[in-house]
């Protein structure tokens, strides 16, 4: 299968959304858990914590996969004491070089106190500027919900997280309303 085509396949899969706002930082994501065009659960966690709630990890894709990933995460952060940014830059430069990581189908979205990313198998580390970053079938819709409540309203980044994921939920097929959101402070 080519880059490509993992690439398309890749974001059919969940929402993922995080917002960074008045020194306060969300991410949520939706429960639902799809094989092709049939939905298999509805209620599924895609959120991870690490360093006691301080670090949050969303992921889209394949799940395994992405178990297999914030399981490597885990042990950049313990590797680098706790530098999300050094973690997740070493996770991508292990991710794209590994024979076998380079197959994993997952996108990552990591939060912090000081840092958002999304982390990727193509080597990509990005930070958003204005705080919010969205993964997976729905995470342009969420993303653009975000943007707009952010700009308009006084909405905590919880808040946002939540509603936009409801948004999200109500355009994308393979995202739901069954919604998990953790703030860290």
């Amino acid at each position: 299968m080519t880059g490509d085509r993992r690439r398309r396949k890749l974001v059919r899969s969940t929402t993922i959304l995080s917002v960074r706002r008045d020194g306060l930082v969300a991410i949520g994501g939706d429960g639902q858990v799809s094989l092709g065009p049939t939905i298999v659960k509805h209620d599924a966690t895609k959120l991870r914590s690490f360093q006691d709630g301080k670090v949050w990890c969303g992921f889209a894709g394949a799940a395994a996969d992405a178990f297999a990933l914030l399981d490597r995460f885990g042990a950049k952060l313990d590797a680098y004491k706790n530098n999300v940014r050094r973690a997740a830059i070493e996770l991508a430069k292990e991710w794209r070089a590994d024979k076998v990581l380079r197959r994993l189908d997952s996108l990552l979205v990591v939060a912090s106190r000081d840092s958002s990313l999304m982390i990727s198998g193509a080597g990509d580390v990005i930070e958003p500027t204005d705080g919010i970053i969205g993964v997976g079938s729905g995470g342009m819709f969420a993303v653009s919900a975000a943007r707009a409540l952010s700009a308009e309203t006084t909405l905590s980044a919880h808040d946002i997280v939540e509603k936009s994921l409801h948004v999200a939920a109500d355009i994308c097929v393979y995202t739901n309303h069954s919604i998990t959101v953790e703030s860290i402070e």
